[in-house]
């Protein structure tokens, strides 16, 4: 045990000494957070609409009034030539061009379906998709204003209607930051964790230093595991760092337990230094240790669930995910901090890190070979 904790000791003095690593230990997360969790969204807000009204009648006024009404929507252009339209949706000026036909008004007011035509850039399909939705419920809303107003009925009855009330769950107000702040974090987690660890122990390879701890008496997993404590306490600081910059800073409610979070957090981190100090083992430079980490956490954060749900992807992308440590702890987070989840909700997410962990520290001890 002694010898362990010299080692860590070692360990952390040879951290702190590169000033640029000591810099970026606490830099980083507060960089990230407040830079990333702000900006990435997928929330999609004033869609850039081009407008031609070719009726100019009250009715199609109303309709663009609604249109302007909405905070989905901003009015970029209104023309008469559909040209000219399309010409603003080739040079990605508009993103939505609605024509307004002529007789539209006597449509309507003849009691015939009024036609619409709606051109929309697809060349995102999530947000083609969002943009049409958009406009089918403004759409929709005026449809509703204008059978409203053509029904006779008694004044003094109320028009029957079906009432609808909904409630949201866990973020009643739909605030998209309150979705990617947890996952802000676990990306913070992997690249302190998964990078540092690997260019630390590459860092030796190259310099030689790693040859005088080779030469002595110390055993492969005493290494391995003063390696792995230095950045697994660091991992924590700054996850505990994100979560009170989220707090503060974004207002992210935790509804959960910070125990067990850290609990997840911890197991991951075990599961990520493992595989880190394992590609190490292999790579000779740092240049060779950054392109296969890199790859690794790529594909590790893009298939995590953390930008597209992780039941949208095809079956072998799920398969794929038993052993993404990422993924796993994306559901942790997300659960605990906005759920209020227990043990017993996240306790298969915590079975499986436990066993990726196990499995990669291990392969991490018995690829490292002494060299005398």
């Amino acid at each position: 045990m002694r010898t362990i904790l010299y080692l860590i000791r070692k360990e952390f003095i040879q951290i702190f000494r590169n000033k640029f690593i000591s810099k970026a230990i606490f830099a980083v997360p507060i960089v990230q957070m407040l830079i990333l969790v702000p900006a990435v969204t997928f929330e999609i807000k004033n869609v850039k609409l081009t407008i031609i009204d070719k009726d100019m009648s009250a009715e199609s006024r109303g309709l663009i009034s609604k249109l302007e009404g909405s905070t989905f929507f901003k009015i970029s252009y209104s023309t008469f030539s559909e040209i000219e339209a399309n010409n603003f949706l080739h040079r990605n000026k508009c993103s939505v061009i609605l024509q307004i036909p002529a007789g539209f008004s006597r449509d309507i007011g003849t009691g015939k379906p009024g036609k619409l035509l709606a051109t929309i850039d697809a060349i995102n399909a999530s947000t083609a998709q969002l943009s049409w939705a958009y406009l089918n419920g403004v759409i929709r809303d005026y449809n509703m204003d204008i059978i409203t107003e053509n029904i006779s009925v008694n004044p003094l009855t109320p028009l029957p209607q079906i009432q609808i009330t909904n409630r949201y769950w866990y973020n009643e107000m739909l605030n998209y930051k309150y979705y990617m702040l947890p996952g802000i974090l676990v990306i913070l987690v992997t690249a302190i964790g998964f990078l540092l660890a690997g260019l630390n122990m590459v860092r030796e390879k190259e310099t030689g230093t790693i040859e005088q701890i080779n030469v002595t008496p110390v055993k492969k997993h005493h290494f391995i595991i003063a390696k792995m404590v230095p950045f697994l306490l660091i991992g924590l600081v700054d996850l505990a760092l994100g979560i009170i910059i989220g707090i503060l800073a974004f207002k992210v409610p935790f509804e959960g337990s910070v125990l067990l979070m850290f609990l997840g957090a911890t197991l991951f981190l075990i599961a990520v230094l493992g595989l880190a100090l394992f590609i190490s083992t292999f790579s000779g430079t740092q240049q060779q240790y950054m392109f296969i980490a890199f790859f690794c956490m790529i594909i590790f954060i893009l298939m995590s669930g953390i930008f597209t749900p992780y039941e949208s992807m095809p079956m072998w992308a799920q398969n794929f995910n038993l052993i993404n440590p990422v993924a796993y702890l994306m559901q942790i987070n997300r659960m605990v901090m906005l759920k209020g989840s227990t043990i017993h909700d996240i306790s298969r997410e915590l079975y499986s890190l436990a066993v990726i962990a196990v499995c990669f520290t291990t392969l991490a001890v018995r690829r490292y070979r002494k060299t005398t």
